[in-house]
């Protein structure tokens, strides 16, 4: 099952109501720029539970209807978000935004592994 507005609902369960536009644009993300690429790591953890959390219920309701899914979607997101207030945490629509993607942080650190194995310092296997 795979409804285009289902992550949508989703953040806005976890996000105290904000659409996906409308985290995109508190981050300061541009066109292409992917919301999951630019979380920090609580925010990403929170993001991936849900995300998880969801599919589970959805396989062991068995929840086949859209109108249902949606509910479920939005339902999980907002638990957990009610699980960071209860613990004092931070909400995620709060939280920093990484200067940079997961993609350039990974691009930078095989960089500087690669260095480090062509001094002969550490083995890569490629």
């Amino acid at each position: 099952m795979n409804y285009p507005d289902m992550p949508d609902v989703g953040y806005m369960g976890l996000y105290g109501g904000l659409d996906v536009d409308d985290i995109h644009s508190r981050k300061n993300l541009e066109v292409g720029q992917k919301i999951l690429d630019y979380m920090g790591s609580t925010e990403l953890i929170a993001n991936l539970f849900r995300i998880s959390q969801t599919e589970e219920k959805l396989r062991k309701d068995s929840v086949k209807e859209a109108e249902k899914a949606t509910s479920v979607h939005y339902n999980v997101g907002k638990e957990v978000r009610t699980a960071i207030k209860k613990i004092g945490g931070t909400m995620p629509e709060d939280l920093p935004t990484p200067e940079k993607s997961i993609q350039q942080i990974e691009q930078e650190q095989m960089a500087r592994l690669k260095a480090k194995a062509k001094k002969g310092k550490i083995m890569l296997d490629e």
